[in-house]
């Protein structure tokens, strides 16, 4: 297993990753599938400031996790906004943790203090949103610090979204 820094040309393989929560979860609340070359541009734009990681195993890459401008204000720069995808078939095999772990230590390498997830919550779960994002944040020390209810239209239903929070640092 390998955890390495994303380049443009994964593009193609992660976005393979992406487009199945697109098109059939509430996972995003997008709904279109991007391009390749925007995708390859969101890669690259990310990568400027912030860390873009994949995780590898025996060559094939299974998941992805990297991190974003929280708010556009300086006096935000140490939190960031974290976002990962696994994989649907990859999922149970420990690879989100071990990610999630390796994109925290780098955020603290670079100064960051808090983390935040936004993550689409269900009503009621269905067969495109259950709460396993949120439960998987919990189980790596997210609190959840907010929600916005029926924000997000996708399906023919309404999802609330929630903000999670994690603290890796001193806020001397």
């Amino acid at each position: 297993m390998n955890i390495r820094s994303a380049t443009k040309e994964d593009a193609a393989r992660l976005l393979e990753i992406y487009a199945y929560y697109v098109t059939d979860t509430a996972i995003t609340f997008e709904y279109e599938v991007p391009s390749l070359s925007e995708f390859e541009g969101r890669i690259e734009n990310t990568l400027k400031k912030y860390p873009y990681l994949v995780i590898e195993d025996n060559g094939i890459i299974y998941g992805y996790a990297y991190a974003g401008v929280f708010k556009g204000r300086a006096a935000y720069d140490r939190s960031c906004e974290m976002t990962i995808y696994l994989d649907k078939d990859a999922k149970k095999n420990g690879y989100g943790k071990k990610l999630y772990t390796a994109l925290e230590e780098e955020l603290k390498k670079r100064g960051m203090l808090n983390l935040y997830a936004c993550i689409g919550s269900p009503i009621v779960e269905d067969e495109y949103l259950t709460r396993n994002s949120e439960e998987f944040h919990a189980h790596l020390g997210y609190t959840k610090v907010g929600t916005f209810h029926k924000c997000g239209y996708k399906f023919g239903r309404w999802y609330d979204m929630i903000w999670m929070e994690k603290l890796i640092g001193e806020h001397n």
